[in-house]
């Protein structure tokens, strides 16, 4: 896998020649679009709108800033490395702080930290951040964009990962919602977590959709019908059954623990004449 950046990493005077690797690689499946009728693959052509749609070539397109109506500045990459500064050039960890004080929410791609020279250098800040349980915070453009990083031991290496700037977090939609579950609620719903709760195993998860995904291609080369998974999703309306079913099925709850269920109000029937009076959920 190639490398995604080069340049260097400091912390105070110390300086750490280093490139980054992106962490993961998608496993998704390509799929070509094609036209319906002919089968025949389905092109995107760039064409200049002025040209009479003649297409254009990737020398031929430069990047603009449409600063009024059909007025443009031009740039070139060489306009966006003139008026990167040295500090734009380099991640320079700017504070270090705890890695619980980073919401999840803020974190974007991750990157291997791999040092290119500077070796001792490196396996000191990587030593130190792990004996203090710390994370580097620093700034850098990458590529015309200027991105918050994190820098972190993980496992006996350094990651890094991109963090999205407070600004880009959008408002939540459901922030405003003031339903207070009841008590009762609140108790089975607890038990339920704690029934759940276990180490978290990522090599326990797979995707299982890709591999279906996979199977229906493999079907459709040879030329089987596609067969629908025999799951069936159960969906209750009421939320207390919900609760006691889910509860139910969590297992491992201790007797002395789970909520008493509360009993319906038992009503009286009419008495009928000559009849003793019945009573009735």
């Amino acid at each position: 896998m190639g490398y995604s950046y080069k340049g260097s990493l400091s912390f105070g005077l110390v300086y750490i020649p280093i490139r980054l690797q992106r962490c993961v690689q998608p496993s998704e499946i390509g799929f070509n679009l094609l036209d319906r009728k002919t089968l025949s693959r389905v092109r995107y052509k760039k064409t200049c709108v002025d040209c009479g749609g003649r297409e254009l070539a990737q020398e031929d397109i430069v990047k603009a800033y449409e600063y009024e109506k059909d007025k443009y500045v031009l740039f070139e990459e060489a306009d966006f490395e003139k008026i990167k500064s040295e500090k734009d050039k380099n991640i320079t960890i700017e504070r270090f702080v705890d890695l619980a004080d980073i919401d999840p929410i803020y974190y974007d791609t991750p990157y291997f930290v791999v040092p290119t020279g500077a070796e001792n250098a490196y396996a000191l800040l990587l030593r130190a951040m792990e004996e203090e349980n710390k994370v580097g915070i620093a700034k850098t453009v990458l590529g015309t964009k200027e991105s918050l990083i994190a820098v972190r031991a993980r496992n006996g290496a350094m990651c890094l990962n991109t963090l999205f700037f407070h600004e880009e977090l959008q408002k939540n939609p459901a922030k405003d919602i003031s339903v207070r579950p009841s008590e009762k609620e609140m108790e089975i719903a607890k038990l339920i977590i704690r029934n759940m709760s276990g180490d978290f195993e990522p090599q326990n998860y797979k995707d299982e959709y890709r591999a279906r995904l996979m199977k229906a291609i493999e079907d459709k080369i040879a030329g089987r019908e596609l067969a629908a998974p025999k799951e069936q999703f159960h969906r209750v309306n009421d939320l207390m059954d919900a609760l006691r079913m889910t509860l139910d099925k969590s297992g491992k709850t201790d007797k002395k623990d789970e909520p008493a269920k509360t009993e319906k109000p038992v009503r009286k029937a009419p008495a009928k004449k000559g009849a003793a009076a019945r009573q009735f959920d």
